[in-house]
């Protein structure tokens, strides 16, 4: 059963979906009341980027517990691995050729106009009587935040947060060896060898010949623990809980990290020393036969690929994570503490990974398993079993008709469809692929990747890319280290492979009404 004969069905059947919203697992303790959801959202955070995934560095007790008590999607993509276009994505549970969101610029926009009316699930659960607020990090057009109680302040430096260090923590001057980080908090630093302006002690300061961007930033941030965007943000949905509490409502905590720049509070980086950091397996993959060679500065950017100074970006990454963690933990227990646990839907999940020195590579953009795989955890008391695994394929797209479906609020027409069938198993032949996309105007080096459980392929469409397409068996290559395809001399073994995938990537553009269909079709792959 593919996505769109699944809707069909859904369809079909959609009163008997809201009654098993009810019924599935077991009875909410609360049934007299609706449900109501807390959304859970980081910013780069990688599908092994904590300790239930199998990250034995990396401690996450507040996230795995929601994997403890609820499911855990280990194979979870982002539909787009770029912030605005993946975030908008979730929303409308469309694709970024429906939402007519491509970039982050387009995700600026005040307002833009989808290939057919979209809606996202916070506007449908508003008119279902929630009260819904969205706090942390935005970065969607302005268009999708209307109905929210609380202003949402557009994608930026949130005007908010620095009023509030300004009135609470005011900005102290940078010491002797340290820089200031112009890039978002404003606050000094101590930089380590893997920053841009580092330079080794004694020596005079070194400007940049371009402009200094928040992946340039690597170090220990000298702002005091209060004053950080991360404990800020969670105050924030703090405080909404307790004002929402006698519901029904649906809150969203976005997090700004653990995104560049790589500038963890002092407490935090004290607990992962650099020099027992892991290095990425890939780290000097040549990338020889890879579309991704020249990928985000990566000839420019030789240092990421230094076994030395990339420990340093890993330290910091997971601190960056283990101070979220503590704030999930927060969240978690005002919920309990205000008996709202077992009536509240708790989505947790990130809108795209980070490579994080992988292939030499820092930052997303790819489809990279580092970059485009996240996590996804759902906790649901009474309807979700605890301690699911959901090993299948899943893309962010099917959050929004999950959400609807569980929330009992009906189904609405998307690209993507409930995981309730992954979490029950009700079904024994759900589609075994997920697809995620990107179009980048000046840079196709791929725009479209199916992946299903062992194989990945992934190509561009534009006809005059000379970029390699791509075929990777994740199975005996879970790195991505070797292109059966591409210049690869045997690569014509490998034809049949890479048409039965292209053949599933069809029939998923022909169900989205995927404008670039023919130029996929037309592809010359082996």
């Amino acid at each position: 059963m593919n996505r769109r004969e699944f809707i069909k069905v859904t369809v079909a059947g959609s009163a008997g979906l809201v009654l098993s919203s009810q019924t599935a697992f077991g009875m909410a303790k609360n049934s007299g009341k609706k449900p109501n959801l807390l959304v859970i959202m980081t910013d780069q955070q990688r599908w092994d980027a904590l300790s239930c995934a199998g990250n034995s560095i990396l401690q996450t007790p507040n996230m795995d517990r929601l994997a403890k008590e609820g499911a855990r999607f280990g194979m979870c993509h982002s539909q787009c691995p770029v912030c605005g276009p993946a975030r908008t994505s979730l929303l409308t549970g469309c694709c970024i050729e429906t939402t007519q969101c491509r970039t982050n610029m387009d995700a600026e926009k005040k307002n833009i106009s989808a290939v057919r009316p979209l809606r996202t699930y916070d506007e449908i659960l508003s008119d279902a009587g929630y009260c819904t607020e969205y706090h942390g990090k935005w970065h969607a057009p302005e268009n999708y935040s209307k109905k929210y109680i609380n202003k949402v302040i557009p994608s930026g430096r949130p005007s908010s947060y620095y009023a509030f260090c300004d009135k609470n923590y005011p900005v102290p001057p940078a010491k002797d060896g340290q820089l200031v980080d112009t890039t978002w908090s404003r606050y000094p630093y101590t930089p380590n060898p893997l920053d841009a302006r580092y330079v080794s002690p004694g020596q005079p300061p070194r400007k940049l010949k371009r402009r200094l961007v928040q992946p340039d930033c690597h170090g220990i941030t000298e702002m005091p623990e209060g004053a950080s965007v991360t404990a800020f943000q969670v105050q924030e949905t703090l405080d909404a809980i307790e004002r929402l509490k006698n519901g029904p409502f649906s809150l969203t905590c976005s997090f700004h990290f653990p995104h560049s720049p790589m500038l963890p509070l002092r407490s935090y980086a004290k607990m992962y020393d650099p020099d027992k950091m892991p290095v990425p397996k890939s780290q000097n993959d040549p990338m020889d036969n890879n579309p991704y060679r020249t990928a985000n500065g990566r000839p420019i950017l030789p240092e990421y690929s230094d076994p030395v100074k990339i420990k340093y970006m890993v330290a910091n990454y997971y601190a960056l994570i283990k101070e979220i963690d503590d704030a999930v933990g927060k969240l978690l227990d005002k919920l309990d503490d205000l008996g709202l646990s077992e009536n509240t839907m708790v989505v947790f999940t990130s809108d795209h990974g980070e490579m994080l020195g992988a292939h030499g590579l820092r930052e997303k953009n790819l489809f990279l398993e580092e970059s485009v795989r996240v996590p996804l955890l759902i906790r649901f008391p009474g309807r979700i079993k605890p301690a699911s695994v959901i090993t299948d394929p899943v893309s962010h797209i099917d959050l929004f008709a999950t959400i609807n479906d569980y929330l009992g609020v009906g189904d609405h027409l998307s690209d993507g469809t409930s995981l309730r069938r992954h979490i029950e198993k009700s079904t024994s032949s759900t589609e075994d692929f997920v697809v995620s996309e990107w179009n980048w105007p000046n840079f196709n080096p791929a725009n479209i990747m199916i992946r299903t459980s062992e194989w990945k392929l992934m190509m561009p469409y534009d006809k005059k890319s000379t970029s390699p397409n791509a075929l990777f068996n994740l199975k005996d290559d879970p790195y991505e280290m070797n292109n059966l395809i591409g210049s690869n001399p045997v690569r014509n073994k490998y034809k049949k492979q890479t048409e039965i995938l292209r053949s599933k990537l069809l029939s998923w553009c022909k169900q989205t009404n995927y404008p670039h269909l023919e130029d996929v079709k037309k592809r010359v792959l082996i």
